[in-house]
């Protein structure tokens, strides 16, 4: 009798649909030396639980035209998607499973620093590490808002893995 109840609760289990395991995951990235100069980043890829959107983007903060000029202060920022080929080329570091209250908080933050005014990117002050840490904190890590590692995005991460002790991918 025993054999047979668990078979219908392995078969219950086996009924219930696979949106009930949804979840979307937030994959912080570094892209070292190559044809582009170190970035950070973050990938969002998984299946929002209350609408069932497919989610399946990455977004960085890069200034909009790299130059000498980011040697000498602010100059225009923006919020950039890089390609696949780029994502497959970078070290992943650490991922956080997101609720969908989380979700909708990054994609709020990612609005908002696609709309800073001005002269938003500052490679000492916002440049793309400033935006993982930002993004990392918001999702309740804890950072170094003091690091010395704000121009290396690969050593940033690898410094908020360690604040943070159970991060893996």
């Amino acid at each position: 009798m025993f054999r047979y109840w668990s078979l219908f609760i392995a078969a219950f289990w086996a009924l219930i649909p696979a949106s009930a395991q949804a979840e979307v995951v937030a994959t912080f990235y570094s892209h070292d030396f190559g044809d582009h100069f170190p970035h950070a980043f973050v990938k969002l890829k998984g299946t929002v639980d209350a609408t069932g959107q497919a989610v399946d983007t990455n977004f960085g903060f890069t200034a909009v035209n790299v130059s000498p000029a980011i040697l000498m202060g602010s100059v225009k920022g923006m919020i950039e998607t890089k390609d696949t080929k780029y994502v497959a080329a970078s070290d992943p570091h650490f991922s956080v499973k997101l609720s969908d209250a989380e979700y909708a908080r990054f994609m709020a933050f990612v609005d908002k620093w696609r709309n800073l005014p001005g002269k938003s990117y500052n490679l000492g002050a916002r440049n793309c590490v400033h935006f993982a840490m930002e993004a990392a904190a918001l999702l309740g890590l804890s950072v170094n808002r003091k690091s010395r590692f704000f121009k290396k995005p690969k050593t940033f991460l690898r410094e908020v893995m360690g604040l943070n002790n159970g991060l893996r991918l």
